[in-house]
């Protein structure tokens, strides 16, 4: 096995960051994301829960210091707590810190579980808290369950930050409402910019909302300041005057944030993609079903060399996505 030296790519980027699809699969079918029908990866192709923490801990010997649990919504996959608390045990030993992405459908069965197993920290999907358009735009989804769930997990003790895509037409009047809700009760907020990944039944240049428009909108409102917070990510970080939330910006299009990429993605069924909105990846689970863990570790340093310097979104009418593949078999 090589040496375990730290990830760093062929721009110089460190690598200290890894999100992990566990599932493809979600309970919601929000419009900006999926197709109605969608068509999942036969549960044979996943990587098993095993191999999932075998490459994660790989990754770890190799300075990744973050690690973060998503989907699909990764609360649907069966013993994901069990995976939860063997990644959970290094946080302290080589891992700064376990957080997980989720819808909250199901997090109110599951927050006290995931504080014992070492996670303080989650991210909550939360396009609208109006029932209608929160229906709408996933479809069936009930916002009652969700935010019932959001504060299971405050009560568990999870620090939560909501993750909202602006969408134009649809929840825009609903953000300073939002960043009021949240600042309200303690919630970081991050609004992102809808991205062109995989083919949805709508036209995304209909709902692309520049988030430079938003923040000057929510800027005329709040005591909005500049905080040099980070949380891993690529969001930048403002401190909302009067309350202890921030408000942060995820803005793929209108501000690209790729020279500060620290990340990967490795997918559900053990592929690893260096960029979001790139092709270029490395099988993963094929290495370690042909060499073992002794293989990952040229892998990974391949991976390295092939990571891109950025991705080339763009959102216009009629425009294919970006990639074929959807945001759930990536990792969000």
């Amino acid at each position: 096995m090589s040496c375990a030296s730290n990830l760093v790519d062929s721009f110089g980027r460190t690598i200290s960051y890894l999100r992990i699809s566990v599932t493809d699969r979600c309970d919601l079918r929000c419009r900006y994301c999926m197709a109605e029908e969608m068509t999942f990866l036969p549960k044979a192709k996943l990587l098993s829960l095993e191999e999932i923490a075998i490459i994660a801990e790989r990754f770890i010997a190799r300075g990744v210091t973050k690690i973060r649990l998503s989907g699909g919504e990764p609360l649907v996959r069966r013993d994901v707590i069990e995976l939860t608390r063997r990644l959970g045990r290094h946080v302290g030993a080589g891992l700064d810190e376990l957080t997980m992405t989720t819808n909250a459908t199901r997090l109110a069965d599951h927050a006290e579980d995931l504080v014992d197993a070492g996670v303080r920290r989650i991210n909550v999907s939360l396009d609208s808290r109006d029932p209608d358009i929160f229906r709408h735009i996933t479809r069936h989804g009930d916002v009652t369950q969700v935010i019932n769930g959001i504060f299971a997990g405050k009560r568990a003790g999870l620090a939560i930050k909501i993750n909202m895509v602006a969408l134009k037409g649809l929840n825009e009047d609903e953000i300073a409402p939002m960043l009021d809700w949240c600042a309200a009760h303690g919630f970081d907020l991050s609004l992102i910019e809808t991205m062109p990944l995989g083919a949805i039944d709508e036209d995304r240049a209909d709902r692309f909302l520049p988030l430079t428009a938003v923040f000057d909108s929510l800027s005329a409102r709040f005591d909005l300041s500049r905080d040099d917070h980070r949380s891993g990510g690529p969001a930048r970080y403002w401190r909302v005057g009067g309350s202890t939330a921030r408000l942060g910006l995820i803005s793929p299009l209108t501000n690209n944030f790729c020279d500060g990429c620290n990340r990967v993605r490795l997918t559900t069924e053990g592929k690893l993609y260096m960029c979001l909105g790139q092709n270029d990846q490395v099988d993963l689970k094929a290495v370690l079903h042909a060499e073992g863990v002794a293989g990952l570790d040229a892998a990974l340093d391949e991976a390295m060399r092939l990571k891109p310097a950025r991705h080339d979104f763009q959102i216009e009418r009629g425009s294919a996505p970006a990639v074929a593949r959807h945001m759930s078999v990536t990792g969000g």
